[in-house]
């Protein structure tokens, strides 16, 4: 039986080529308003949302430390100012949209974002003003999937929302498969041992063990961000305490 139900304090994470259009890098207009759109829409009707942002669209650490034969700490470090960069974008595009938003980072450069601090992120919550967090958790090594489960711990909130390019967690490539059959609900255990590739396992091992749920879903399709914090059906709902995953067509 699906548990969906409506939620108060969501944290959404959004892949840095959320902000381009597909196959191609940087920052395009007509998605980052997209996104923006999204966001105010939930944030109008009173929900408390944080927002952590990748930065793929601009650097990818991993993949930059052995094209440039650099050091992967240095390269992560430059895959976090990615993600400022599209967290800055994000900022303005939200207020753009009349709702107040406040950009925080793990990495300090008062210039241009305030130091993520908790207290002080659970007071622009609580002003009703949506966060936006950047530059991952301020360390080497560590995905920003592993910080989406990190804040959202810290934030007291109820759900990761995950948004995806597909519509929920697949048992294999969708895209090599078409016959493959699409979960609706699945455990952090199934997850974990099947690695099916949702997040990385550090970020997986964290909201299983603060038995924190996540949704993967289609971020793509208008309207879905309100749909999953209402409580609807949308995606794939993984945490920790049903029996048996339930497999759809």
């Amino acid at each position: 039986m699906s548990r969906r139900r409506p939620y108060k304090r969501v944290l959404l994470k959004i892949s840095g080529e959320s902000f381009s259009r597909p196959g191609e890098g940087g920052i395009d207009s007509t998605e980052l308003r997209k996104i923006a759109d999204e966001i105010g829409a939930v944030a109008e009707t009173g929900v408390d949302l944080a927002v952590v942002v990748g930065g793929g669209n601009m650097i990818r650490g991993a993949n930059l430390a052995r094209r440039l034969e650099i050091d992967q700490s240095t390269a992560d470090y430059m895959g976090m100012l990615g993600t400022v960069m599209n967290g800055m974008a994000l900022k303005e595009a939200v207020e753009h949209c009349g709702r107040p938003a406040r950009l925080l980072s793990a990495i300090t450069m008062p210039s241009i974002a305030e130091p993520f601090i908790r207290k002080r992120a659970l007071r622009h919550m609580e002003k009703g003003r949506c966060i936006i967090l950047a530059a991952g958790t301020g360390n080497p090594f560590f995905t920003t999937d592993t910080c989406a489960s990190l804040r959202a711990t810290e934030l007291n909130c109820e759900v990761v929302l995950k948004a995806t390019k597909v519509d929920g967690v697949y048992e294999s490539d969708p895209v090599t498969n078409p016959d493959a059959r699409r979960f609706d609900e699945l455990t952090f255990a199934q997850a974990i041992e099947e690695r099916l590739g949702i997040m990385d396992l550090t970020a997986l091992s964290m909201c299983m063990e603060h038995d924190l749920p996540v949704i993967v879903f289609n971020f793509k399709e208008p309207g879905n961000i309100m749909r999953v914090v209402r409580g609807e059906n949308v995606g794939t709902l993984i945490h920790s305490t049903i029996e048996n995953a339930v497999e759809t067509s």
